[in-house]
């Protein structure tokens, strides 16, 4: 039985909690939150004993075996390198931080201490994800040459100004899920590769980026777009093309549920097949069976299709090169 800490009362640890309780290998020993009554509202919603303000009376708990970080990303390096400090598993949210400098500095953080940490991307844990990576690593789609996606949510009003916007709050979901892809179709190195062109739209009414686009080229040859906003609708689409065929999630690729997720593979010419993962829990779920299985293993990383720190640093490279590309042409034009 693990013991949890959580840090943080948004609805995204909410939802972590959710899945924590789910769970027969772990449990919520403590939450650390900056507001008292959301704080107290929160431990009684899901039966939490021990509560601080102080984040520090957290860590310092040699009870704790987990530490998740569900805070605004602009505070999760100061918060993983804490607990790192004090020799905790860490699963921390996504984005990894909010700046390359923040995420090298995690990451060095991370691999000093000698822990388990795992980004949480929490759909890479499902075996939607898996069964993915095993059609493009098959070969049956041939060499891939094109891959395009997006994530269109209007979620801006809900989301903290300091977050950077869409790129960080939705962009991360297809630019994680293309690293994946890449790294299944080429090998690991190939994402290191790559040139890139970005444009979009800044924010009026908090200066953040409510719509973004990218297009890249990789050395293999490989082309990819991605687009995402966070400023109107609620949709997506990832697919995959290679010489022989296509791979099309029909279901949301970043939010596999419990039940049926789908995917269509279609060989050029002949009709789509549709491959159905069924699944007994969503992907967070997923993503904490995970974590408990790496700890009994004494991993200090989990296996692919979830990223170790070395691929979050370069996702997160590439967001940040994103952003700064939207934010360059943005002034360009005014």
């Amino acid at each position: 039985m693990l013991n949890w800490a959580i840090l943080g009362t948004s609805f995204i640890s909410d939802t972590m909690a959710e899945a924590l309780l789910a769970s027969k290998g772990s449990r919520i020993a403590s939450v650390f939150g900056r507001d008292p009554q959301r704080l107290a509202a929160f431990a009684q919603a899901h039966g939490i004993e021990k509560t601080s303000t102080a984040i520090d009376a957290i860590l310092d708990d040699p009870a704790i075996d987990v530490v998740y970080v569900g805070l605004p990303n602009h505070i999760h390096a100061e918060a993983v390198c804490a607990a790192a400090a004090r020799g905790k598993a860490i699963l921390s949210e996504k984005s990894l931080t909010r700046t390359v400098e923040e995420a090298e500095a995690l990451v060095a953080a991370v691999s000093k201490a000698d822990i388990f940490f795992l980004e949480g991307l929490m759909y890479l844990a499902h075996p939607l994800m898996a069964a993915a990576g095993d059609i493009i690593a098959s070969g049956r789609l041939g060499r891939l040459r094109s891959v395009s996606g997006y994530y269109a949510a209007e979620i801006a009003q809900f989301a903290n100004p300091l977050g950077g916007g869409t790129i960080f709050n939705l962009g991360c979901y297809p630019a994680s899920l293309l690293h994946y892809v890449v790294e299944a179709g080429f090998g690991g190195d190939a994402f290191r590769g790559y040139r890139c062109v970005a444009t979009g739209n800044i924010s009026a009414s908090d200066g953040t980026v409510c719509e973004a686009s990218l297009a890249m080229r990789f050395e293999n040859g490989l082309i990819a777009t991605l687009q995402s906003t966070d400023s109107f609708g609620m949709d997506h689409a990832f697919t995959v093309l290679g010489e022989k065929g296509a791979l099309r999630f029909i279901t949301n690729p970043w939010l596999p549920v419990a039940g049926d997720n789908v995917i269509e593979v279609t060989a050029y010419g002949q009709a789509p097949e549709r491959i159905i993962v069924t699944s007994d829990r969503d992907a967070f779920g997923h993503q904490v069976q995970l974590v408990e299985d790496c700890l009994s293993q004494g991993l200090k990383c989990a296996p692919r299709p979830s990223p170790n720190p070395a691929h979050s640093l370069e996702i997160m490279k590439l967001l940040c090169e994103w952003e700064n590309q939207v934010r360059t042409h943005a002034s360009a034009r005014s």
